[in-house]
């Protein structure tokens, strides 16, 4: 049975170069499609009769009695209906959690939705139900995990005492403060009954899960806050990672309290790396940022632009790393290096804003809305951010272009660039000058990417 094509979602770009547009929408097109959900379920799970191969690995269908699919993350619908295809009438069941919008219909796995990036009452009782099914199955089972981002708010199961809204404002707290998603996790692994390995730990069954990165490196411990993996962490990391940022004293008290009775011994500690668990869990990566920017490069290439891929670990403050695309633009701009014109300068990754001001952005608006500072009167220089989710903080956009007029035409309808960063308030001024980009949920999510095209005659 050949699988229907998936339609990819809409590429509306607000700027004013049609030719650019279209550049644009052709390179973040084929960023997405080399993260297809479902195309990297069928790149990595292949099934031949009773034999099912997932990655090296093979797999007799009939020893097992019942197969099972649970999971939670932007991607998972997409991926559970390709395995549900894969798999045919010897998936018994299955339960997958996604942001509320983001529901798709599936023939044998039910979709519940939650919320995201801030937990809420519905992923709270889609985890209980996640752990109820999987301590049901046996050692003679097979239990499918599927993972994507956004997981790890998705499938919230505080650490009795700790309520869902003290947790919740422990992530609010972390969000807001700069922190790393791995510092995040490290804190969310030790205020949760299921995270950090102890999804695994929870049935006798075997495990394969399938997991789309949204983690730079695509460290397993990090992923959704690995419930099927071993976890190195430990409680004094979580109290290490609060006092970082000064929150120790300001997060709920019970959550505090379990933490502090972690690191004690009071509270048994995650699962670690020598766990017996691990024995019957293979964690298999399906996709990353790293398989779309290679993709994007190609296309670069195939468009006649000379790519030049930075990174695909790009961290640090959103407003920082703009400084460096805007320094690279400088030098292609005066000396036509690191790489000549018609150019198209390459990076993935996740960056992180420090919220200093009551605006409205994300990372991806607040980089380019810095960047434009750094490009202001530069010609054919186009610099712009993207998050793969479609999502780019609490906006409707996904991200936003910059060019060397930007800054000039936002002076025209007396708005200050550098004002707005300062609030934080990136989305307002995309919205009046331009230059938001919108797909709407893309099904999929492996953190973001980061575009500098210099323009030459090859594009007009």
């Amino acid at each position: 049975m050949v699988p229907p094509a998936r339609r990819m979602p809409r590429m509306d770009i607000d700027i004013r170069s049609r030719r650019l547009r279209a550049v644009l929408r052709g390179l973040l097109r084929a960023g997405l499609k080399a993260v297809d959900p479902a195309e990297a379920v069928r790149r990595s799970v292949r099934r031949r009769g009773p034999l099912l191969q997932v990655g090296a690995v093979t797999y007799d269908l009939r020893r097992y009695e019942r197969i099972m699919v649970a999971g939670a993350g932007k991607a998972t619908a997409a991926m559970a209906a390709e395995l549900e295809r894969i798999l045919g009438d010897r998936l018994q069941s299955g339960v997958v959690v996604v942001p509320h919008g983001h529901r798709t219909a599936l023939q044998i796995t039910e979709a519940l939705e939650a919320g995201h990036p801030l937990p809420d009452q519905a992923g709270l009782r889609a985890a209980q139900r996640v752990l109820a099914s999987v301590g049901k199955l046996t050692l003679h089972d097979l239990l499918f995990v599927l993972l994507s981002g956004g997981a790890s708010s998705l499938l919230p199961a505080p650490s009795p005492p700790v309520t869902l809204g003290e947790k919740r404002r422990v992530t609010q707290l972390l969000l807001g403060c700069g922190a790393t998603i791995q510092e995040i996790n490290t804190v969310r692994k030790h205020l949760s009954a299921l995270k950090g390995g102890r999804l695994a730990a929870a049935t006798p069954a075997r495990i394969i899960s399938l997991i789309l990165s949204d983690v730079i490196g695509s460290d397993l411990g990090t992923i959704a806050s690995g419930p099927t993996a071993p976890d190195p962490t430990t409680y004094a990391d979580a109290h290490a990672v609060l006092r970082r940022y000064g929150l120790w004293e300001r997060i709920p008290m019970r959550a505090r309290a379990h933490l502090a009775a972690g690191m004690r011994g009071a509270v048994e500690d995650t699962p670690k790396p020598e766990a017996q668990v691990f024995r019957r869990v293979h964690n298999e990566i399906i996709g990353n940022n790293a398989a779309a920017v290679a993709a994007l490069a190609q296309t670069a290439a195939d468009s006649r632009l000379r790519p030049l891929v930075l990174s695909t670990s790009l961290t640090g403050e959103a407003r920082e790393a703009a400084k460096l695309f805007g320094a690279i633009a400088r030098e292609i701009h005066r000396f036509g290096r690191p790489v000549a014109r018609p150019a198209c300068v390459i990076a993935g990754g996740e960056l992180t804003v420090t919220v200093r001001g009551p605006g409205r952005g994300g990372r991806a608006q607040e980089f380019a809305l810095a960047a434009a500072n750094e490009i202001a009167g530069l010609s054919g220089i186009w610099i712009a951010a993207f998050g793969t989710d479609g999502a780019d903080g609490p906006t409707d956009v996904a991200g936003a272009v910059v060019d060397g007029g930007t800054v000039k035409r936002a002076k025209h309808l007396r708005l200050d660039p550098l004002e707005a960063l300062r609030r934080n308030d990136a989305y307002p001024f995309f919205k009046k000058v331009g230059g938001h980009i919108r797909t709407g949920p893309t099904g999929t999510n492996v953190n973001d990417l980061y575009l500098l095209i210099a323009e030459s005659s090859v594009l007009g």
